[in-house]
């Protein structure tokens, strides 16, 4: 049995553009795939632990630094659970805002508490990192508000898509499809709403591939 794992990243709620594109990818995914589990997880109504000293102890542990204590010990076992959580899936839907051109922070300490030597990512130094991540998808549905492609720079540089598929290629997930809404050339509301549709048939299509 398939399981997906829908990740929110904006704090929007019905408001955000990107949940409301990422939505339609729901019913397409079940109707290819009736018996999946679906699974949401909502970043900014998720309680994280900072990625502080101790985090970056407990994962140090991987290469034979100093035992953890107790604090360390507590934080690695709650990693491993977060990692467990998202190695579970077979696919991954993402629904991503551009935040002053990149990720939304709660994205990023996800990923950052998710990138484990061991677990996400191997090292060999004669060769460098593999991702290990294995058969698993991804799509990721992204929008701007000012941000648009083929602009100058004076309107902005797309860090956020960049980053996060060289992240999900750096875990070994290459199976990655990319949706864009960019609402700053529509100057129209109709013409807003037809690239919402068709961003929105553009998740359908991902979901069913």
């Amino acid at each position: 049995m398939k399981k997906l794992l829908y990740i929110k990243c904006s704090p929007r709620g019905a408001g955000s553009k990107t949940t409301q594109i990422a939505e339609a990818f729901l019913p397409a995914y079940k109707e290819k795939y009736p018996d999946a589990e679906i699974e949401e997880l909502d970043l900014f109504k998720l309680k994280l632990p900072e990625f502080d000293g101790d985090a970056a102890a407990a994962k140090m542990s991987f290469f034979g630094g100093p035992d953890m204590d107790s604090k360390q010990q507590t934080l690695y076992d709650e990693l491993v659970r977060l990692f467990n959580q998202f190695n579970s899936a077979d696919d991954y839907l993402f629904s991503i805002p551009m935040w002053n051109f990149g990720v939304p922070w709660k994205l990023k300490l996800y990923i950052d508490l998710l990138s484990m030597p061991g677990t996400l990512f191997g090292f060999d130094p004669a060769v460098g990192y593999n991702g290990l991540l294995q058969n698993k998808r991804a799509t990721a549905v992204y929008s701007a508000a000012i941000y648009s492609s083929g602009a100058s720079k004076q309107f902005g540089t797309d860090h956020v898509s960049t980053h996060f598929t060289d992240w999900l290629n750096f875990a070994g997930i290459d199976d990655v499809a990319t949706v864009w809404y960019q609402r700053y050339k529509m100057v129209s509301d109709d013409e807003a709403s037809a690239a919402l549709d068709k961003a929105r048939e553009e998740t359908r299509v991902a979901a069913r591939r």
